[in-house]
């Protein structure tokens, strides 16, 4: 794909530099809006503006939905009021409010005083919703159909109007703005009565969301139902918008770049990483760093606690790395699926007693294995290659015992503290491996040091 797009940037690039316009406006006709905003990132910013106005003008407003929001504004900066005008109108609503809510403010004023009252008044009351809002992602560009209108009748609707709406495949049915139904656009073709009511042939019973759900919540139903559009209802059941499937891939996306930050112990970033400056990264990095940094102060707490017996028996020191990194990846493991598992609804906080008693099965399973690989580590390497005297079979069975212990409590406590969290209303994904790493550290080491001055005598 890069490949094509450094061939199509050069191609663009020529027949620019030799005034074939006629040629390159064939050659925008072939391409998809999408490969058209990703030949325009790597253009020079002196030729954007020469480049776009070749575009056909409907096919100009899909690609400048599909272009970086830096792109979007050098763009709007070197528009006239009238080319502006001519983008802005063949944008669906919800494209335009992504734009507004990625623009500064001098900017958008002047794509409001673009817009036509009607769009206007349609993004000023999206823009009021809640962000990451059911309501805050919708459009309000769908086909309306009345429960009395025939077949006939409602196909010369979706011919009519059509051409303004986001999506016409599935068409609500409403009475009084109520939403009392719908009915695809394949059901309307395959009726053999053109004379039937659609209230005849409509599905009833038909699934929603209220505009205040969570825009997460929204996504999994696309998921589980695999819908092409969801109807967005107020508290009155009322029928104020539809949110279509593309919108809800990328609310999937942010959310899933959002848990995989929150999983390496990093604030949620704004931008993409490539679009992200060394100050901004540095501020979404340096807070958890910090914390992490302080909390392995328990660690060291305990070290110096047990220093007489690491000072006896200095060889406890070289299973230290050992134990603690094993624990740490085996909560690690119990945490990040709990997570999946609470992120697509199969595991709830009622289910802990179930989790926990398997996760116990596991860690059994888990522990017999590491520490009789641990024990034959232990007895091959050290003792018999590097001939360590210090080392003797009563250290090495107190090593594979902590193994043990420490592998069944890193996973009771890499699947118990991602459902506490959702319990009292935290993201999950805080609870991910950097957290339950620093607790596991700490809980190896007390059980490491309390088997060995226990059983060795120290």
């Amino acid at each position: 794909m890069a490949e094509l797009q450094f061939s199509l940037r050069d191609t663009l690039l020529k027949l620019l530099e030799e005034k074939r316009y006629y040629s390159l406006r064939d050659l925008f006709n072939t391409m998809n809006p999408a490969d058209i905003a990703a030949v325009f990132e790597d253009v020079d910013e002196a030729r954007l503006p020469l480049l776009f106005r070749l575009l056909p003008k409907e096919l100009a407003a899909e690609a400048f939905v599909e272009m970086a929001p830096e792109l979007q504004e050098l763009l709007i900066r070197g528009f006239s009021d009238s080319e502006l005008k001519e983008v802005i109108d063949e944008l669906y609503v919800d494209d335009a409010v992504d734009i507004v809510e990625e623009m500064p403010a001098n900017v958008v004023q002047r794509i409001l005083a673009q817009a036509e009252p009607e769009m206007r008044k349609q993004i000023n009351e999206i823009l009021r919703y809640p962000e990451n809002s059911a309501g805050s992602i919708m459009t309000t560009e769908y086909v309306s159909l009345r429960p009395n209108m025939t077949v006939e009748e409602a196909i010369l609707r979706i011919r009519r109007t059509g051409i303004d709406k986001e999506t016409i495949y599935t068409c609500y049915v409403t009475r009084g703005r109520k939403l009392i139904g719908l009915v695809t656009v394949k059901d309307l073709l395959l009726c053999e009565d053109d004379a039937a009511t659609i209230e005849s042939i409509m599905l009833e019973h038909v699934i929603s969301v209220n505009t205040l759900d969570d825009q997460e919540q929204v996504a999994q139903m696309f998921s589980k139902y695999n819908f092409l559009a969801l109807p967005v209802v107020d508290t009155e059941n009322r029928l104020v918008g539809i949110i279509t499937f593309d919108d809800a891939m990328d609310v999937m996306e942010d959310e899933t770049t959002e848990d995989m930050e929150k999983m390496a112990a990093m604030l949620p970033s704004e931008h993409p990483y490539m679009r992200s400056t060394p100050i901004e990264i540095w501020k979404n990095r340096i807070p958890w760093l910090l914390l992490l940094m302080v909390s392995a102060t328990l660690t060291g707490l305990v070290i110096t606690r047990f220093e007489n017996a690491l000072a006896y028996l200095p060889c406890l020191t070289a299973f230290i790395p050992m134990l603690m990194d094993t624990g740490g990846n085996s909560g690690s493991q119990a945490c990040v699926s709990i997570i999946r598992g609470i992120s697509l609804n199969e595991i709830e906080f009622r289910d802990l007693g179930r989790v926990v008693w398997k996760e116990i099965r596991v860690s059994v399973l888990c522990g017999i294995c590491l520490a009789v690989a641990c024990f034959a580590k232990i007895v091959l390497v050290d003792m018999l290659l590097l001939k360590s005297e210090s080392v003797t079979y009563m250290v090495a069975f107190v090593v594979c015992v902590t193994m043990a212990v420490t592998v069944c409590l890193a996973k009771i406590v890499g699947s118990t503290l991602p459902l506490l969290a959702k319990k009292l209303g935290f993201d999950p994904a805080v609870m991910a491996s950097p957290i339950i790493t620093t607790i596991v550290d700490f809980l190896s080491l007390l059980v490491y040091f309390a088997f060995a001055t226990a059983m060795l005598g120290i």
